[in-house]
């Protein structure tokens, strides 16, 4: 008997469905959880890049532009 065939059998209604990650939390899949790093994953890549094009604002084009200098 094939794998698919087998497990079809024994899981029955919930053969295909995201099991939950705990069972005393059942609205939280490991499908849920895998999007929730991904999307906190992005948020962090964007933070990491608004960071960077603030330094450059604040080095380098505000003193350039004459907006203010640097207190070194």
């Amino acid at each position: 008997m094939g794998e698919s065939r087998r497990r079809r059998q024994e899981l029955g209604e919930a053969y295909g469905q995201s099991e939950p990650v705990f069972s005393w939390l059942p609205g939280l899949t490991k499908q849920k959880a895998t999007q929730f790093v991904q999307i906190t994953t992005t948020g962090a890549w964007i933070g990491i890049g608004a960071m960077v094009a603030l330094w450059v604002l604040v080095r380098l084009v505000g003193p350039a532009l004459h907006w203010w200098q640097l207190a070194e």
